[in-house]
């Protein structure tokens, strides 16, 4: 009979062991994940542009990884900086601090750029101002610093760009180096990352590898009738290279300033040059060659530059996506056979999308006008000389007002009067939807999506006293080109792919914040999440 029960037992125990869950204690990663950032990329172009494309490059990703193509930001202002800097924190410049690429201090009123540090020099040939940077100002903790302190420092992060701030941002406070192109042809660094540049990188740059591309000319990659997608070129919309120029094919050693070979980021050999850096860090930091995981950015930032120069329907823009593409496909192809098909994790995202450009919607019936920063700056001021017999606007900056306090306590004036005045006043102009004051801003409401997407994106430590909104379609930028900065979704709706080591096909419509992609990654990695994140992940890539 105790036979028997020991018998009834062990397969009750066998049944149970059956049905329990499985949980996967092992801690498994990938070797080296691979995040990229393809600046101003809005949604819109993967569709737009597909049909174009090649097999290799953004359709793979499509094809082979997981989509999501109602991914936006959920703050405003949708800058370079902040949008790297919510990547990679996985949350917004309310907590991380990153609140513009360039704004004014109140407390040394200067203007403060997003990845300043006088106390760093440069490194490398580049000038004094391009190397003073370090990402001393970003509050909160990144993914990639998540990852340092999960392999105890031994898996290498390195971040890089044509930008300083694309390169450092992403790359975090614990990243062996950072790098980014100076218009010196050369990638520099900074003290913050190490005495001097790695000699591979030296070798690198003695080479002058940007000659290959400054020295060619820029034509279109495909047959013409190929950009019906875009306007008719050289059109009233787009901007001149270098003041000189507005359509193809462009001569660009003729264009090239003696000395400054700065050119090559408006165009998409930018993004070439960049692609060819990446592979000789894979190459020589030996990325993905071991048992601890590795984390390599790469920022794009020729699409930004093209974008703001000729605006989102150009052929410029066009053909720089096409060429990005062929670039992408070259480099999935190497990580393939550097590291293995199965052995990273990619993603592809943007650090904002961008606007229409205004005359080319009002030209075709848009009842919209271009604004200008200097306009509205100039009627504020004259605005408070009227009002109150001198100017109390200390200054305007991306959407930020500036009040006078010493001025106005100076006058014996209530400061909330004065807010109140040119809240007034600013409702009076035909491009303002909303303003906001500092106390509505840290009160929040549920109710006001505005001011939600403002509240996210605001720190009363270092934003003005208001905030402004323009009206859909409204630009504060020039009348060639293409701007952005908005909480509208022409300027937050940006692609987000994964593709590569445990990543299942598929696709998702849902809407989704840029802020779940860094905590995603953390619980994929098995890290720490990011100190500041509200830790919502994207589940759907996490279920394998």
């Amino acid at each position: 009979m105790k036979d028997i029960f020991k018998l009834y037992l062990s397969a009750l125990s066998l049944v149970a062991s059956a049905q329990a869950p499985k949980i996967n204690a092992e801690v498994k990663r990938p070797k080296l994940v691979v995040g990229i950032v393809v600046d101003q990329m809005k949604m819109e172009y993967l569709n737009r542009f597909y049909n174009d494309f090649s097999e290799s490059g953004f359709k793979k990703l499509l094809r082979d990884g997981y989509t999501y193509h109602n991914m936006h930001y959920n703050y405003m202002p949708t800058f370079t900086g902040p949008g790297h800097a919510s990547i990679f924190t996985g949350t917004t410049p309310a907590v991380h601090g990153i609140v513009g690429n360039e704004w004014f201090n109140k407390a040394t009123g200067k203007n403060l750029y997003c990845t300043d540090d006088a106390g760093v020099t440069t490194i490398g040939n580049g000038t004094e101002a391009e190397g003073k940077m370090s990402p001393k100002i970003l509050q909160a903790s990144t993914i990639t610093d998540e990852l340092k302190l999960s392999t105890n420092f031994k898996g290498k992060v390195i971040g890089l760009s044509i930008k300083d701030r694309g390169a450092i941002l992403p790359a975090g406070h614990f990243a062996d180096w950072a790098f980014w192109f100076s218009k010196s042809g050369n990638f520099i660094s900074s003290s913050f990352y190490g005495k001097s540049l790695p000699a591979w990188v030296t070798q690198f740059n003695n080479e002058k590898n940007y000659e290959k591309y400054v020295n060619q000319s820029w034509d279109l990659l495909k047959a013409k009738e190929t950009y019906n997608e875009s306007l008719p070129d050289d059109n009233p919309y787009e901007g001149k290279l270098n003041k000189k120029q507005a359509f193809f094919p462009y001569a660009l050693a003729e264009l090239t300033k003696p000395g400054d070979v700065g050119i090559l980021r408006t165009t998409p050999f930018g993004n070439n040059f960049l692609a060819d850096f990446a592979q000789k860090t894979i190459e020589n930091e030996q990325l993905g060659k071991d048992d601890e995981t590795d984390f390599l950015t790469v920022s794009f930032s020729a699409t930004d530059y093209v974008g703001h120069m000729y605006g989102p329907r150009s052929i410029e823009l066009q053909d720089t996506y096409l060429r990005l593409d062929q670039t992408l496909g070259t480099f999935i192809q190497y990580l393939d056979i550097n590291v293995g098909k199965d052995n990273y994790l990619l993603f592809l995202t943007a650090d904002h999308a961008g606007a229409e450009n205004v005359m080319h919607l009002k030209d075709n019936r848009y009842d919209v006008e271009d604004t200008n920063e200097k306009n509205i700056e100039h009627g504020i001021a004259e605005f408070t000389k009227t009002q109150f017999g001198d100017n109390l606007l200390l200054t305007y900056d991306s959407f930020n007002v500036f009040l006078d306090k010493v001025k106005i306590k100076e006058k014996g004036l209530e400061l909330s009067k004065v807010k109140n005045a040119v809240k007034e006043y600013l409702y009076t102009q035909k491009h303002i939807k909303r303003v906001y004051d500092e106390s509505e801003i840290i009160a929040g409401s549920v109710a006001d999506n505005y001011l939600n997407f403002v509240s996210k994106g605001y720190d009363p430590v270092q934003n003005g006293e208001l905030i402004l909104i323009d009206k859909p379609a409204y630009m504060q930028y020039q009348t060639t080109g293409t701007s952005h900065g908005s909480p509208y979704s022409y300027d937050t709706h940006v692609p987000c792919l994964f593709y590569g080591w445990g990543i299942k096909k598929g696709e998702n419509f849902e809407k989704k914040d840029i802020t779940q992609i860094a905590p995603t990654l953390a619980l994929k990695l098995k890290t720490t999440l990011p100190n500041g994140t509200d830790a919502i992940p994207l589940t759907e890539v996490l279920n394998k």
